[in-house]
Formats: structure tokens, sequence, C-alpha cells
């Protein structure tokens, strides 16, 4: 079997990190005896600048009959003044694929606690994964603006919370069976309701998953305070967005962590949560890890290869442990060179 494999480089450094991932999955299929095609489509600033649309009918086209896309990165100042920005064909794929729940996991690595800008014993075993509901609220509601005022409608159906909550309860039941739901509820209708429906599914269909709630405030804090304390976080888009990229810093990276985005049957999205990093594109400096770790997540829920996605995880962790990183994480290697020892450890 062939697996049919939608690249979307974008911007930055997603043709980099993106030439990571392929090669990445080039070794995967020689090691397990896998057969992957590579299609490659624009998306982003450079979508914008061939077709004018961040986000061509023919990417999303090609994105539907595949079976699984990867996303570099997509934006720059290039194009801070564009009609339509770069983030603008991000939030349309999403849309497009159905695309409502993120995963994004955190580990902290032994050999990279000293990397992170807490005290070691802080981070030191931090283990959990944020799941953000990604098609709803405030990013995709009603906008307006004019000279004097603009405002954002932040909207969510009870469907869409069930949704993106099943997904958070069942990988808690894999993991530690502990759920950990962010919300604002003690201001905004939106979270009301969202607490209302999460604490309703969990009594009626994940008895087994202890459920607690937390303020985003809160949460922002004790992601610092105590990050160990976490298992599984679910919650809503932009509390999601902000939240996981400050679970980033934990790891001593932003260059390290993968993310999946889900939905229903079709395709799912998988990335690096970094952005694409105008000031350093081009000059081989990327960590690949994000993108690497981005591939096994791929494997193991686009394509239900788990043996891969372990060997995967194995080889970053090895990379990581022999100190073959780029200088972010205090190596010495460039970013193509970093991801070349992650392949040949596969």
């Amino acid at each position: 079997m062939t697996y049919k494999i939608v690249l979307l480089p974008g911007d930055g450094i997603g043709p980099e990190i993106t030439g990571a991932a392929t090669g990445a999955l080039n070794r995967v299929g020689e090691k397990f005896g896998l057969d992957f095609a590579f299609d490659s489509q624009h998306l982003g600033g450079v979508a914008i600048d061939e077709a004018g649309d961040p986000c061509p009918d023919a990417t999303v086209a090609a994105c539907k009959r595949a079976d699984a896309v990867f996303l570099g990165a997509v934006g720059g100042p290039k194009w801070d003044d564009a009609k339509v920005r770069p983030e603008a064909g991000l939030l349309k794929i999403r849309k497009e694929l159905g695309l409502f729940a993120n995963l994004r996991p955190t580990v902290v690595h032994p050999k990279l606690v000293d990397q992170s800008p807490l005290r070691a014993e802080l981070v030191a075993g931090a283990d959990f994964l944020i799941v953000r509901e990604l098609t709803g609220g405030i990013y995709f509601g009603e906008k307006k603006r004019n000279e004097n005022e603009a405002s954002d409608l932040c909207a969510y159906s009870v469907p869409e919370v069930e949704r993106v909550a099943r997904v958070a309860f069942e990988a808690a039941r894999k993991r530690g069976k502990r759920l950990t739901s962010i919300d604002k509820a003690n201001v905004l209708e939106t979270s009301r309701l969202w607490r209302a429906t999460v604490t309703r599914l969990g009594e009626t269909e994940f008895p087994d998953v202890a459920l607690d709630h937390l303020l985003v405030d809160a949460a922002a804090m004790h992601l610092i305070q105590r990050p160990k304390s976490f298992d599984v976080i679910v919650t809503e888009n932009m509390f999601g967005d902000i939240l996981s990229d400050e679970a980033s810093v934990l790891t001593g990276s932003i260059g390290t962590m993968g993310s999946a985005s889900l939905g229903g049957e079709g395709p799912g999205l998988f990335e690096p949560i970094h952005g694409s990093a105008p000031d350093i594109a081009g000059q081989d400096k990327a960590n690949p890890i994000g993108a690497i770790a981005s591939v096994s997540m791929l494997l193991r829920h686009g394509l239900g290869l788990g043996e891969p996605a372990d060997a995967v995880d194995a080889a970053i962790s090895r990379a990581i442990d022999e100190g073959r990183t780029t200088g972010d994480l205090g190596g010495a290697l460039s970013g193509s060179a970093a991801a070349q020892a992650i392949c040949d450890l596969i």
C-alpha cells in the first residue's frame, strides 16, 4: 500500500523542516517496508504570492484526497499588511478538513531539564497532553470593524464541545485517567456552556476519568508553578492556542514539539507548533525535532502505524540523549545534520 502524503511547506523555515519530515518518513519507509507518495502544495504567504489566496482550491482538493497532511509553517512580516493574512489559509484548511481537535503533547526530556527557564525540580517528569478545540470560538465567529470599534464573536454549541471533550476523555483513559477542563466560567457564557457540557459528559459517559475544572488565568499560573500536576487538558480554541505555547517553554525549546489536528473521517494535519521563524530562514539553524515528532503523530494518529511511530520517538529521544541537537538545545549541529542524526537512529 502506498500512503499519499500532502506536504504544505509554507513560509520561512517551513520548507526546511518539511524536508526533515520527509527524510524521516523515507527512512521509516526503508525500515518498515512502507511506501509514501508526496504531493507538495501551497499554503500561507507563498500561496498568496503564487495564487493570490492563502489556501487555494487546489490545495484543499489535494488535502482531501490524501491519507495525511504535513504542514511546515505559515506567515511572516512580508505579509503583515496584506489584505488577507497567511494565517487565514491555516484556519481555512482546518475548517475544510473538519479538524476540530488539536493534540499537543508536552514532555520534558530528562536531558533537557536544564534548558527550561524553570527550575529542574519543577519540570522534571512533566508529561501532559493539551487537547484544543480547533474550529469554533472567537477565531471563527462573526467579525466586525469600523474606524471606531471592532468586535469578534465567540460562540460554541453543545455538539462542538461534546466532540472535542470526547477526544480528551478518551485520551485520558489511555493515560492517567485525569482530565482538566479549562474555561472562564466566572465571566463568559460560552465557558459556562462549556463547563456544563463537559461535566455532564464526564458523569454519563466517562465516570472512570477524574474530571476537574480550572479557570484559564489560574491554569496559566499552574502550568508554571506545578506542570507535573496535569495529565490531559481540554480547552477552547483561543485558550488552547495561548496555553499550549506557554507549555512549550517548559521543554526548553518550542522547536521540540509536534501536534496533530484530527477530525472526522478525513485526513489529519500534522505540524510542529513553532512559527515560520523568518529571522533564521535559509540558515539551516531550525530545530527539526518538532517536525519529526509530528511525523510520529502522523504515523500513529493519521495512518495507524504504531510501531514505526515508536521507532521515530525512540530515535528523537536517543538523539537528545547523545547531544546531537541544534543550538537552541545546547547542541552544535545544523538543522539538516540534526535531522539526519535522528533518521540514522530510526
